[in-house]
């Protein structure tokens, strides 16, 4: 199948926006739980009309401070409750969102402020409000830094300073904010280059909360819980957000990944959010703590059982032999599993990059359906998703409604729909690149079966052709070695090379576990052990089982294990843990080059 579209379930007015749902929710539903707020430990109830209020005071303030409609707003934060505040307050005013990830250098703050033109910023503590001090002699259109921690809080000095404006004011503002006028500007975290910012509209993000309503009725229903522990300034963190104060789920933020079972286990989310690395990391966590307590041989036939327990319900259901064996294992492995989710998780949701069949099949049949989606920030998060009754584990699903999929004569995926972006910022001939006759160009390969179900197969710019002229997606055997325990990081390497390599990265939290199974000194360090023979049969082994997913010429003949980890401090990671692969191919290209030395 070359095309498949899924129509549209709900339309988007033109005088729609996306403060809409703050007052509709304060007038009808004013004593729904929109938020659990974090403070010394404890968990704060925040209404829907208690949060419409705050909403109210800090969008006076800046009206007051003379943010006019459709100015640019940047917003520099780490997950918190007022992230989200001042999301739709800054829309409130009329403004445009344009967030920047916490972690950003100076320069990567100068660039994104400087071209969105932004005519203020929200810092969230003193460390950014430096970073932005450092810049701000070249951001002449920079009128307002507001400092979310600290003894003027932005929230309180703004709630102060609009104490003249009326709520009329600002509903009259807010009136003026059409659903085709821009509601935010992503900058994506960039593999390469300068990031570009995707515009988005207020309809964009509209049409992608309905369709995704649509998709997930049951966890989205008013009432459920979701605990945000993702950057907000990745579009699925910020699409769901959105997504549940309009379906009237509470939410809950924590940053501090550090205490994520503890926060789990107080707030108890009836669903998770996450990119593959976390869902790796659960499944990781448990395999090292069972093999270290001894319990490793009934972690590992549990693991056996839940796969094919999940692969049979795709295949006519189990038979009563294996139904009998998962619900031992449920007792005994399962339930632990579930409780550190928090003990309520009835599933989880997983973007960003591929999952892999094996980890799916793992939380499915433990318990906990992992629904995989496929989009990018142009695509306003999920352009594809897999839901309840519609599984098809090694696809990301089927469009959401109202977006058309078609794969083109080179294999890549094209997408069009109201979800789709208008554009980039300041940057026609990007724009131009990527959008032609309303298809956005996704940059990924991929191929849709008969149903209409999305299987991405690889990332047009990662294609490497060996010298031998075969061409080879590194994403398939790059997910098969990175789900093993011991491995991190994976990428594939042999562009104009006469065979595919790998450089492999260990995983610092299960490298304990397996130097004390495997008799290793305790001090050992990873740098002291990349030549050990134990270390590198294990590898092999796990990359034997990756090439039989290939043919011949595609599978990874050598390998050579890195002295550290990839890391987003180190520069070879985006933000939202995507891999810089020409920061590594420069990094590392003594190891490259050992590779295919003769």
């Amino acid at each position: 199948m070359r095309e498949f579209s899924v129509p549209a379930t709900a339309a988007v007015a033109p005088e729609e926006n996306l403060t809409d749902m703050v007052w509709a929710n304060a007038e009808r539903f004013g004593n729904a739980v929109s938020f659990r707020r974090q403070v010394d430990g404890t968990w704060i109830d925040i209404t829907a009309r208690d949060f419409a209020a705050q909403v109210m005071a800090v969008a006076k303030g800046m009206v007051a401070a003379g943010l006019e409609l459709g100015d640019r707003v940047g917003l520099v934060s780490k997950t918190r409750y007022e992230w989200s505040l001042l999301d739709f307050a800054i829309w409130a005013a009329g403004g445009v969102v344009v967030p920047i990830y916490e972690t950003s250098s100076a320069d990567q703050i100068e660039w994104i402020l400087s071209d969105s033109g932004a005519k203020a910023v929200f810092v969230e503590a003193s460390q950014h409000r430096a970073l932005v001090d450092e810049v701000v002699g070249k951001l002449p259109e920079l009128r307002h830094v507001w400092q979310v921690e600290g003894s003027a809080a932005a929230v309180d000095e703004l709630t102060a300073l609009g104490a003249e404006i009326t709520d009329e004011q600002v509903h009259e503002r807010r009136g003026q904010v059409r659903a085709d006028q821009t509601a935010t500007i992503v900058y994506t975290s960039g593999t390469t280059g300068r990031p570009k910012g995707c515009t988005l509209t207020h309809r964009n993000l509209l049409s992608e909360v309905r369709s995704t309503l649509t998709r997930f009725p049951e966890i989205l229903a008013a009432g459920n819980s979701l605990l945000l522990f993702l950057p907000l300034a990745h579009i699925l963190a910020r699409a769901l957000a959105v997504a549940c104060v309009y379906s009237r789920v509470t939410v809950g933020h924590t940053a501090d990944v550090k205490d994520l079972v503890s926060d789990l286990g107080q707030f108890r989310p009836t669903f998770v959010v996450a990119v593959p690395r976390v869902f790796e990391k659960v499944y990781n966590g448990a395999k090292q703590k069972a093999h270290a307590g001894g319990k490793g041989k009934i972690f590992d036939a549990a693991e056996a059982t839940s796969v094919a327990y999940s692969t049979a319900l795709d295949n006519g259901g189990p038979g009563i032999g294996l139904r009998i064996k998962h619900a031992v294992f449920d007792k005994l492995v399962f339930t632990k599993l579930r409780a550190a989710l928090g003990g309520r998780a009835m599933a989880a949701v997983s973007g960003g990059a591929p999952l892999g069949d094996r980890l799916s099949h793992f939380f499915r049949g433990a318990g906990i359906p992992v629904y995989e989606g496929y989009g990018l920030t142009e695509t306003s998060a999920a352009a594809c998703v897999t839901f309840r009754g519609q599984e098809k584990v090694g696809t990301v699903g089927l469009p959401v409604p109202g977006t058309s999929v078609k794969i083109a004569e080179d294999g890549e995926i094209l997408i069009k729909g109201d979800i789709v972006f208008t554009g980039y910022w300041n940057n026609e001939a990007a724009t131009e690149e990527a959008l032609e006759d309303g298809w956005f160009h996704t940059g990924d390969i991929g191929e849709l079966d008969g149903d209409g179900y999305l299987k991405i197969t690889g990332r047009k710019k990662e294609i490497i052709v060996t010298a031998g002229g075969k061409n080879v997606s590194p994403a398939q055997l790059e997910d098969r070695i990175r789900a093993h325990p011991l491995i991190s990081q994976c990428m594939v390497v042999g562009d104009k090379q006469p065979f595919i390599g790998a450089l492999i990265t260990i995983d610092p939290e299960f490298f304990p576990a397996w130097k004390e199974s495997h008799g290793k000194p305790a001090s050992a360090e990873v740098p002291d052990l990349i030549e050990d023979a134990d270390l590198l049969a294990e590898i092999q082994a796990v990359v034997d089982e990756a090439n039989k997913s290939v043919s011949k010429a595609e599978a990874i003949r050598k390998f050579r294990v890195l002295p550290v980890d990839f890391t987003e401090a180190g520069g070879e990671m985006t933000p939202s843990l995507k891999l810089k692969r020409s920061v590594v191919a420069s990094t590392y290209s003594s190891d490259i080059d050992a590779i295919y030395a003769k």
